[in-house]
């Protein structure tokens, strides 16, 4: 009786899928890193404090508010890939995180939908373009050490979305989150400038 429950586990464990990243999953995240570093500082690059601080409306974000609440997401989203890992594997990580890889790939970076910031991740304004640059360079180094090195099964750790559209997410899908997120805002802060009253210097 014994041999046959342990032959029953070995038989669950060989049907499961693997939980690790792909080669091709790991490119694609590597790739999604660089991109959207090169966007992102592109876009702040050049942009003078009045350009920086200057709103489309007064409702919406300025280049320098978009730019802070990048890198204030980009530091919550990789908490959240530690948190994860750092908890106990979710045996249910295939049915509660399946089809959300490919949601976040379709409506992160494009832009589609609108959602509102969650509080810790709201700018405040206050920040420098030169503390973002450099806050934003910090972080990267972090991440894609993780990206290009990690060995951690990240799919069958998870973390809850706050936005229900999302709900459960897997390590790996709060680390793409992050790149992506940034280029969605990257197109933002395009937005902004190509707004008519923006300043030209």
């Amino acid at each position: 009786m014994r041999r046959l429950a342990l032959l029953s586990v070995v038989c669950l464990r060989l049907g499961a899928a693997d939980a690790h990243m792909t080669a091709e999953d790991r490119m694609k995240a590597i790739n999604w890193l660089e991109e959207s570093r090169k966007e992102f500082l592109a876009a702040i690059d050049g942009v003078t404090e009045e350009q920086w601080k200057w709103k489309p409306a007064p409702e919406r974000w300025s280049v320098g508010e978009t730019a802070e609440h990048i890198v204030l997401a980009e530091a919550l989203l990789f908490a959240n890939v530690k948190t994860a890992i750092a908890s106990a594997p979710n045996p249910a990580w295939e049915e509660k995180t399946k089809g959300k890889t490919e949601l976040i790939e379709r409506v992160m970076a494009p832009r589609l939908g609108k959602a509102s910031a969650p509080e810790p991740i709201v700018p405040s304004g206050k920040m420098t373009q030169a503390q973002v640059k450099e806050t934003f360079l910090r972080q990267r180094v972090e991440i894609e050490k993780f990206a290009a090195e990690t060995q951690v099964e990240l799919k069958e750790y998870t973390v809850e979305h706050p936005f229900a559209f999302f709900n459960t997410l897997n390590a790996y899908q709060w680390l793409i989150y992050a790149p992506l997120h940034t280029e969605r805002h990257d197109k933002q802060i395009a937005e902004v400038k190509a707004t008519a009253g923006y300043p030209k210097n």
